[in-house]
């Protein structure tokens, strides 16, 4: 039985945890820097940041992810805290960074604008969200309720124009790439059964006859794999520098 964090870790957290590098890297951040990780979930962006020597701190609004990051990090300063309101003082961080959250935030703009608050002038604000169509797992589930005739909700921040946009003046953008394996399509289709995310949620809610038919599709939609295999995520990552 998966908890709420090992169910998150196995569903996202492999594209995750290899995002983190490639975002920090984006992000230039570096040994010595004060950073804050904004949306921390499981620690994936957290674990990257301390590697590599940053003073970091968390902010997180789910209990169940704080404990979980507290237990993981306990040199971190971990804070159950939304994004709109972060609770440190102005120009405290060298560095905001929020990756694979703004879409879900309750008010991404003003969780921009907390960011920019908590960052020294020259300092810089960066965020990540998967592209819509270029993270392989999210897009095969899409085109498969699409073929199932099940309505979806299009997500916000999920283009380069959205992202940049939110992000404000002077946003600079790369598409960031990742992949992630796995071992067969059991692998991928045990995670979605655990519930977690939009798309996990959905198979969830599914009874078993449905359940079968969207397993049936979504295994056609990523040409049927025998065995291991390896899908690719790509996100659009914006930055900015305070000013």
């Amino acid at each position: 039985m998966f908890t709420s964090d090992t169910a998150y870790d196995s569903f996202m957290g492999r594209f995750s945890r290899r995002l983190a590098p490639v975002f920090a890297d984006f992000a230039g951040v570096g040994e010595g820097q004060r950073v804050v990780d904004v949306g921390a979930g499981t620690g994936a962006l957290t674990a990257e940041l301390t590697r590599r020597d940053a003073d970091t701190a968390a902010a997180e609004p789910s209990a169940a992810f704080v404990a979980a990051l507290r237990a993981r990090f306990p040199r971190v300063d971990v804070r159950e805290a939304g994004a709109e309101e972060l609770p440190w003082p102005d120009e405290s961080f060298d560095a905001a960074l929020a990756q694979l959250v703004v879409t879900f935030m309750s008010d991404a703009p003003a969780g921009l604008a907390e960011m920019r608050r908590v960052v020294r002038p020259g300092g810089t604000v960066a965020v990540c969200m998967w592209d819509r169509d270029g993270m392989e797992m999210l897009a095969a589930v899409d085109r498969t309720r699409d073929a199932l005739g099940v309505e979806r909700a299009l997500t916000a921040y999920r283009t380069r124009e959205e992202i940049t946009q939110l992000v404000g003046e002077g946003a600079e953008a790369e598409l960031l790439a990742v992949e992630a394996s796995y071992d067969d399509f059991e692998d991928l289709w045990g995670t979605l059964r655990a519930g977690v995310g939009p798309a996990g949620a959905w198979v969830a809610a599914l009874d078993d006859e449905q359940r079968t038919v969207a397993r049936a599709e979504l295994y056609r939609q990523l040409d049927e794999p025998d065995g291991p295999f390896t899908l690719t995520g790509r996100a659009w990552a914006a930055r900015v520098t305070r000013g």
